[in-house]
């Protein structure tokens, strides 16, 4: 079990140093979107880059709006993985909630099996045809100014699932440490597991009432 316990580990810390890492792709889409904004509703810009377009040939405006949604896919796709090592995706199932933690832990276990595991490696398998046909291919932006050498950002759909299969795997050890393990094992799987929603529960508690503590604070302080 500490072999899977150790893999479990290395597993996590890349899909969430990755995760992590990507977070940052937040700000230059924040301003790629604001100078497209600007660049296209004042006057002074929008003449100047038209002017820019006409003499070089390409459109600002159109690379922009490209790297836009260049961005916003890799910020998705990469950190599918953290988002799930973090419990960060959405919960829709009611009678979960309502089990006692081996329970969702058995729960968690088969849906990561059955359904999980499978449905990524089929979806690694088609973004590497994909990324592979756009190679081929030469494919590039719709727009004959835009951002060619699509398969770079359709590398991103590879990878992405690839950290998201990593995350399940990680996960899915530390289940098996948890419910088949010794209670030392199963100790140092729940330490590191977020998946169960009682502690989901306590945890947003204690955020909430943190929040609350420091308006109250502030309300006092004025």
């Amino acid at each position: 079990m500490d072999f899977l316990l150790n893999v479990s580990s290395l597993l996590d810390r890349i899909a969430r140093s990755i995760g992590k890492w990507i977070g940052w792709i937040m700000l230059p889409l924040i301003m790629v979107i604001m100078f497209d904004v600007l660049t296209r509703k004042l006057d002074v810009t929008r003449l100047y880059f038209s002017e820019f377009t006409a003499e070089y040939g390409f459109s600002v405006s159109t690379i922009l709006q490209d790297l836009e949604w260049h961005f916003h896919g890799a910020l998705l796709m990469l950190t599918f993985g953290f988002g799930y090592l973090a419990n960060a995706h959405v919960r829709v199932d009611v009678f979960r909630e309502l089990l006692k933690q081996d329970n969702q832990a058995k729960l968690e276990l088969a849906g990561l099996i059955i359904c999980a595991i499978p449905f990524l490696i089929i979806m690694i398998s088609f973004s590497l045809d994909m990324v592979g046909l756009a190679w081929r291919q030469g494919e590039g932006s719709e727009s004959m100014t835009g951002i060619h050498y699509r398969w770079f950002i359709k590398s991103a759909l590879v990878i992405g699932f690839s950290l998201a299969l990593m995350a399940v795997i990680a996960t899915l050890f530390r289940l098996v440490a948890y419910i088949f393990g010794s209670e030392e094992a199963k100790a140092k799987a729940k330490d590191t597991l977020e998946i169960f929603a009682e502690e989901s529960r306590e945890l947003e508690a204690a955020r909430m009432a943190a929040e609350s503590a420091l308006k109250a604070q502030a309300q006092k302080g004025q």
